[in-house]
C-alpha cells in the first residue's frame, strides 16, 4: 500500500499496515474454507457473528424518502432486536454527502442510511477480504479489512449479478464510512456498547483525478471492530456467498443469514421454527410495508426464493389466532435440504478446526 494514495481522513493520522498484517495465521484461518462436493471456495465467504444479526440495512430507500426532514437530513433511527435471547438497541446515524448531477457537484448536501446496495458492497468487501494480498487482520492495533482497485471490486459486484457504476460504488462506500452505528446491548456476561463508529471505521481513498490516471491505485477500507473481533475470536462461518448474491431481496438474503448462524445443528431429522413476528422484530425489513398482508406477501416470496435456491426442502406455517379469529402471528417450521444440512456440517467443522489450530502451543499468531 502506497501511503501517498491514501486520502487524510480530517485529523486521523493512520498508522500503515506491515507486510505481516497481510500474511498472518489468524488471517490464513479467515481465508482458508472447507469446501464440500457441491461447493468451491470461489463459492464461499464468511458470516460475522452478533454484525450480521444487526437490522443495520433494513431503511429502505423509499422509506427513507418519507422520513426526510427539510434540508434533506433524516432523524437518528433508533431499532430494537435480538441477539441470542438478549435485548439489543441500535440507533443509526445517517451520512451527509454532497449531491451531484452529471457528474457535477451541485452544492447541496443530503443525508442517507445505509441501505440495500451499501449491503452488498460491505458482502462484496468482505469476499474480497478472503483473497491473498487483498485483505489484511492487524492483530497489533486490532483492525482488519481489504485494499482493492474500484475496477476489481466493480468486476466481482458485476460477476455475482450486481453491476454498479462508479459512481454508485463511490456514493456507497463514502454511505458506509460517514454512516455510524451504536449499539447497546448485552451478550453472554458482557454489556456491549460500540458508540458513533461508522459502518466502515475507515475509508482512505485515491483522488479522482488520480483514478482517471492510475487504474491500479488501490482504495483501502477498514471494517468495524465487531469484524475484526470475530477474525480474532475465529466466532465467523463459513457460508455459500455465492447463493446469497444470487438473492433477488435483502429479505431472502436475511433469511439465509440467519439460517447459516443459528441453524448450526441442522439435520435431515429436525426442524428450525420462526415466528413472523420474530423477523418483523430482529430484521427490521418488514416495516417497509404499509400493510400487514404485504408484509406477509413478501416473507412467502423470500421463503419461496430459498427454498428454489437449494437451501430447504420445504416449509409450513401454522397461523396463530385469538379473539374473533385474528391473526396474532405465524409460526414457520422450515425443513433443511440435504445440501445446507452438508454445508452447515463444513462450517462447524472449519471452525472447531480453526479454534484448536489456535490453542495449540505450537502455534504462534502474528
Amino acid at each position: 500500500m502506497n501511503e501517498k494514495t491514501l486520502k487524510k481522513q480530517g485529523n486521523h493520522k493512520y498508522k500503515t499496515l506491515s507486510l505481516d498484517a497481510f500474511s498472518n495465521e489468524q488471517l490464513a484461518l479467515f481465508q482458508s474454507f472447507l469446501t464440500t462436493v457441491d461447493t468451491l471456495k470461489e463459492d464461499l465467504s464468511n458470516a460475522i457473528d452478533l454484525w450480521d444479526n444487526i437490522p443495520r440495512y433494513s431503511i429502505s430507500r423509499k422509506k427513507q424518502e418519507k422520513l426526510r426532514l427539510s434540508g434533506g437530513f433524516l432523524p437518528i433511527s433508533t431499532l430494537e432486536f435480538k441477539y441470542r435471547n438478549h435485548e439489543m438497541k441500535i440507533h443509526i446515524r445517517p451520512a451527509r454527502i454532497e449531491v451531484t448531477r452529471n457528474g457535477k457537484r451541485t452544492g447541496e448536501t443530503i443525508e442517507y442510511y445505509p441501505s440495500a446496495r451499501e449491503e452488498i458492497i460491505e458482502h462484496a468487501l468482505r469476499k474480497l477480504a478472503v483473497e491473498k494480498e487483498v485483505g489484511f487482520f492487524d492483530s497489533r492495533n486490532l483492525r482488519s479489512g481489504c485494499h482493492f482497485t474500484l475496477y476489481q471490486l466493480r468486476k466481482h459486484l458485476m460477476d455475482v449479478g450486481h453491476s454498479l457504476r462508479y459512481d454508485e460504488v463511490i456514493e456507497g462506500l463514502t454511505i458506509l464510512s460517514l454512516s455510524s452505528l451504536e449499539i447497546e446491548g448485552i451478550s453472554g456476561n458482557h454489556e456491549i456498547t460500540y458508540t458513533h463508529v461508522n459502518y466502515l471505521s475507515l475509508l482512505a481513498r485515491v483522488r479522482s483525478k488520480d483514478r482517471v490516471t492510475d487504474t491500479n491505485a488501490r482504495w483501502l477500507v477498514q471494517f468495524h471492530p465487531l469484524i475484526t473481533a470475530n477474525i480474532q475470536t475465529i466466532t465467523y462461518r463459513q457460508f455459500n456467498y455465492k447463493r446469497l448474491m444470487n438473492c433477488r431481496t435483502q429479505l431472502s438474503r436475511w433469511l439465509i443469514t440467519q439460517l447459516v448462524l443459528k441453524y448450526t445443528q441442522a439435520s435431515m431429522l429436525t426442524s428450525f421454527d420462526i415466528r413472523y413476528s420474530t423477523i418483523e422484530r430482529d430484521s427490521g425489513l418488514l416495516g417497509n410495508y404499509n400493510r400487514n398482508r404485504d408484509a406477509v406477501a413478501a416473507l412467502h416470496a423470500a421463503l419461496e426464493e430459498i427454498k428454489s435456491l437449494g437451501i430447504l426442502n420445504d416449509y409450513k406455517k401454522s397461523e396463530q389466532r385469538g379473539i374473533r379469529g385474528k391473526l396474532e402471528d405465524i409460526v414457520y417450521t422450515l425443513h433443511p435440504s440435504s445440501v445446507f444440512v452438508y454445508e452447515q456440517k463444513a462450517a462447524n467443522r472449519r471452525r472447531i478446526n480453526g479454534q484448536e489450530k489456535v490453542k495449540s502451543p505450537a502455534t504462534t499468531l502474528k
